[in-house]
């Protein structure tokens, strides 16, 4: 019986530890929904409703929240621009990554090492103290071109604020792909080379696919930078072409004036449900893509 003591002291410990830790995480889980589900639920009530009570629940959908914060606000317009803005920046992104990182990883050539070490400095510099010399950049771009574009190019475009997104985040997304690639191994491409594969065609039919769960990350995490950016949107876009979270902020404080909050949390609505839905969709492919290994 002596022996059998301390195997039962370490499954008791591994219970309380496990019944800890799900505590935590229901709690954390608590915290994020209920907020979630407040606004939600504050964004379907009438002004009467949400000034009687803000926590009761709404007595009906009253929609009129959404079709005012989408249309009279105007959070349809920048809905749209930021979803161009995204879909454009992260296709950029992929795009130049992708090959710059299967480069880094597979081959070797003159000043790689010095590559490597402009990536890393990259990964330390934050975007958001570098958003004016970008702006003064553009900016001395577009009086460079005053004779021939009066109206400007760099400044206020939403193509532009794109490659300034993708831009700022190649860093990263280089370095995870490149961390990544190095650890397929390299047998997979020489099995294409044997059956005739070009560097390119490996590329994209051997080595993508087996990449595909960082790619998701990187798409997550580029998706939700772009997506939730406001400082360099509101610097590089001072026009009329705004991205949703700088609209949102004209909601609040149009809103915040009338004290008709309905229309403003319709408007948080609107700009959280693109974020659970891509979230989803790519933690979907994710774990599919992890299920699936190198198998194929």
């Amino acid at each position: 019986m002596a022996f059998l003591t301390p195997t039962r002291g370490r499954a008791a410990s591994d219970r309380t530890y496990r019944v800890l830790v799900n505590i935590l995480l229901g709690a954390i889980s608590l915290a994020i929904l209920i907020p979630v589900a407040w606004v939600f639920m504050a964004s379907i009530k009438t002004k009467p409703e949400f000034y009687e009570s803000p926590w009761a629940i709404p007595l009906g959908v009253h929609w009129d929240n959404f079709v005012q914060a989408f249309v009279n606000a105007r959070i349809g317009e920048y809905f749209l621009n930021s979803v161009l803005v995204t879909a454009l920046a992260l296709a950029i992104c992929l795009v130049v990554a992708v090959p710059a990182a299967y480069v880094l990883a597979r081959f070797d050539f003159r000043g790689k090492s010095v590559i490597e070490v402009l990536l890393l400095a990259g990964l330390f510099i934050n975007v958001n103290y570098i958003v004016i010399p970008i702006f003064l950049m553009l900016l001395g771009w577009d009086r460079a071109l005053r004779d021939v574009l009066r109206g400007g190019f760099f400044i206020d475009n939403l193509a532009v604020l794109a490659l300034v997104y993708a831009a700022t985040s190649l860093p990263f997304t280089i370095y995870l792909l490149t961390s990544f690639f190095r650890t397929i191994p390299v047998e997979y491409e020489e099995a294409a080379t044997l059956d005739g594969s070009s560097r390119l065609r490996t590329m994209v039919s051997v080595m993508l696919p087996l990449a595909s769960p960082v790619i998701n990350t990187a798409l997550l995490f580029n998706f939700l930078a772009y997506w939730n950016d406001f400082i360099i949107s509101l610097t590089l876009m001072p026009g009329e072409n705004k991205t949703v979270q700088v609209g949102l902020l004209n909601l609040f404080q149009a809103q915040r004036a009338a004290a008709d909050y309905g229309q403003l949390y319709a408007g948080m609505v609107i700009v959280m449900v693109p974020v659970i839905v891509f979230y989803l969709i790519v933690q979907r492919r994710l774990l599919q893509s992890v299920g699936g290994g190198g198998i194929k």
